[in-house]
């Protein structure tokens, strides 16, 4: 059995963020914010990206040391090639992605559209695909990279009012593995699978998921940030892997 730190792909000095670039999407606001403004705290060199929200990106960014903030529809598979060669251009290279940004809605399964579904799916789903592509040609560029995508617990547990939601979020861990698969060693792909993370401007009522949490609290964006870290900084002997940070709601 070997023993030794020195394992292709477990070179301790990787665990440094400091000086690697990393693209968060959905970073204005909420998750996105949280994880980005830690990285920044990590020595990481942020990438900002907003969809709608310019200024709260630039507050975002401005407190991750005046990161530079770009800007993409990520309905959109033309903005978002754009989105990552203005990123290639900027750095030079690309270490990391997280691949935040999302949609929620609430619907009777009933009730759902084919507009309501491509509203979801098109950022949820399709997005994080194409801009794991586009990221995987520039990491492969360096060598190696790491690739976050935030699912939810709704991706690993039915709810009733949120089927479209959950397909796309069940989707989206399924591509992480395929993905991990495909283009290992030199690139891992993981994801992080958040339980009840509210904010004030959440207009879910979120207290019942809450209270059937075992952990007894709601969770924060710091410590989603927290197994997003994990994942950039591990070996790659980790990938495919799906971390729900859910306070044990996952096992009620």
């Amino acid at each position: 059995m070997h023993t030794s730190n020195d394992l292709p792909g477990n070179d301790l000095s990787g665990n440094d963020l400091s000086g690697k670039v990393v693209l968060v999407t959905g970073a204005a606001r909420r998750i996105g914010r949280g994880i980005a403004l830690r990285l920044a705290q990590e020595g990481a060199r942020v990438a900002v990206h907003y969809g709608v929200s310019e200024s709260e990106a630039r507050q975002t960014a401005a407190e991750c040391g005046n990161a530079p903030v770009f800007q993409a529809d990520l309905e959109s598979v033309a903005a978002i090639e754009r989105l990552f060669s203005q990123v290639g251009d900027h750095f030079g290279r690309l270490d990391g992605l997280v691949n935040n940004a999302a949609r929620f809605t609430r619907l009777d399964p009933m009730e759902v559209t084919e507009a309501d579904w491509d509203f979801i799916h098109s950022v949820n789903l399709k997005a994080p695909f194409f801009c794991c592509q586009q990221a995987a040609r520039l990491m492969r560029a360096n060598g190696s990279g790491r690739i976050v995508n935030i699912s939810s617990l709704g991706g690993l547990r039915p709810w009733a009012d949120h089927a479209h939601y959950c397909a796309s979020k069940a989707g989206l861990i399924m591509l992480t593995q395929a993905l991990a698969k495909a283009w290992a060693p030199q690139i891992t792909v993981n994801s992080v699978a958040p339980g009840v993370i509210p904010f004030p401007d959440t207009q879910e009522d979120v207290q019942p998921l809450v209270e059937a949490t075992p952990a007894g609290r709601a969770g924060s964006d710091r410590e989603i940030a927290d197994a997003v870290l994990f994942f950039l900084r591990s070996s790659n002997f980790i990938t495919g892997q799906v971390l729900a940070v859910d306070g044990g709601l996952g096992l009620r």
